[in-house]
């Protein structure tokens, strides 16, 4: 750590530019009326393209918290002048409960364990309605959505409020509230991605589900993380705050969480292929036929071979027209996988992407960047009063 010196140091008050507020209220606009279109012309392509758009932005709003959450448990001081941002990302975390709700509309259109036909028909999909029903669905949605608002509530209120009075044991005990919420975390979001994911084909199971899930949330939480980072300090916004070593700090997230999506889609694949049983394998088949195995080529090549190696000099990481560039891919691969997990349950003939699914993603695309603008126009940018404060502005990363 070394000790610097700074006179340079701003935080100004975040306005966002008039044109920022107009693409996300139209972005909202264009989403809503897809949407609603959609149930009334398409509803398989709207409700398909509304679960890939929800469990994109809900996890990067979880993905904000849980940066929030691991940096308090460590007492980690060097990510104080940019925590700000990764809390503002959880500005999403309340649309969650509702856009989960709306889900449970559309029924068997999604999930085929809803449809007494396909239970009565499936010996393997009737011996698991004691999980996957109705009543349990919409009880773990409300039950996970409540639990991740509660958490991001006192958090990022005690991180907030700590810029108004200054005391030290709000930082103290967003340590205690960040154990219990990571641990909540770890079962919530595994099953909410087995029931809103990994239960669209029923018969299918993977015990590594939510990790591989969780690999994702991460690497693309860090992506968006980047953006805003680099955003506010190109446009003036803090000064002296937030340097190149906090950037590159960040950016080895992303590049370590590169490497643990790898791992973990390798491990589930390797499992599967190595005990080839009909009722695992039929996940990857459907996968590998009618145009979908250059979609899972893809992956493994611009989600982790370019990110991997863009990212492996030091240089590169504090260069922030590159990182920019990483984090966009980054971000579109993730939108990619969560597509490649969703599609072919449904379009077992050929690859389906067009009009649907980019106009409900801007739905939410709309929702997410209106909780970032109405969230760092209300608080400062970085949190001042924070007791390790001088240890963030000394950061200096050495290697």
């Amino acid at each position: 750590m070394a000790n610097h010196a700074h006179h340079d140091l701003e935080v100004k008050k975040f306005v966002a530019p008039s044109s920022l507020k107009a693409i996300a209220y139209a972005l909202l606009a264009i989403g809503l009326i897809t949407f609603v279109v959609g149930l009334m012309k398409n509803q398989e392509r709207a409700w398909t393209s509304y679960l890939a758009a929800f469990f994109y932005f809900s996890s990067l709003g979880l993905g904000g918290l849980f940066f929030v959450a691991i940096h308090n448990i460590a007492n980690s001081g060097w990510s104080v002048t940019v925590r700000r941002y990764a809390e503002g990302m959880t500005s999403f975390i309340p649309f969650i409960l509702i856009g989960g709700l709306v889900l449970v509309a559309a029924g068997k259109t999604l999930f085929p364990w809803m449809d007494e036909a396909v239970i009565a028909g499936s010996p393997m999909v009737a011996a698991k309605t004691g999980y996957l029903n109705i009543t349990g669905f919409v009880i773990r949605i409300i039950l996970f959505a409540v639990g991740w608002f509660l958490f991001k509530w006192f958090i990022v209120g005690n991180s907030i409020h700590q810029d108004t009075d200054g005391r030290v044991e709000r930082t103290l005990k967003n340590v205690g509230l960040s154990v219990g919420f990571v641990l909540f975390f770890a079962l919530s979001y595994s099953l909410f991605s087995v029931d809103l994911l990994m239960s669209l084909l029923p018969t299918w199971y993977s015990t590594i589900f939510g990790v591989y899930t969780f690999a994702g949330l991460f690497q693309s939480s860090i992506a968006v993380l980047s953006l805003i980072i680099i955003y506010m300090k190109r446009k003036g916004f803090v000064k002296g705050y937030v340097t190149h070593d906090h950037l590159h700090d960040v950016v080895k997230y992303m590049k370590g969480f590169t490497i643990f999506w790898a791992y973990i889609a390798f491990s589930q694949f390797l499992l599967i292929w190595y005990a080839n049983i009909p009722e695992e394998t039929e996940y990857y088949i459907m996968r590998a036929q009618h145009g979908w195995l250059g979609v899972s080529m893809a992956l493994i090549v611009f989600r982790f071979v370019v990110p991997f190696i863009a990212l492996l000099p030091r240089g590169l990481k504090r260069n922030e027209s590159h990182v920019i560039a990483v984090s966009v891919l980054v971000l579109i691969m993730q939108y990619v996988d969560i597509w490649w997990m969703i599609y072919p349950n449904f379009f077992h003939g050929h690859m389906v992407f067009g009009f649907w699914e980019v106009g409900v993603f801007a739905l939410f695309a709309g929702l997410f960047l209106i909780g970032l603008i109405t969230f760092f126009s209300k608080f400062s940018l970085v949190a001042v009063k924070d007791p390790r404060i001088q240890e963030a502005i000394n950061h200096h990363v050495t290697y």
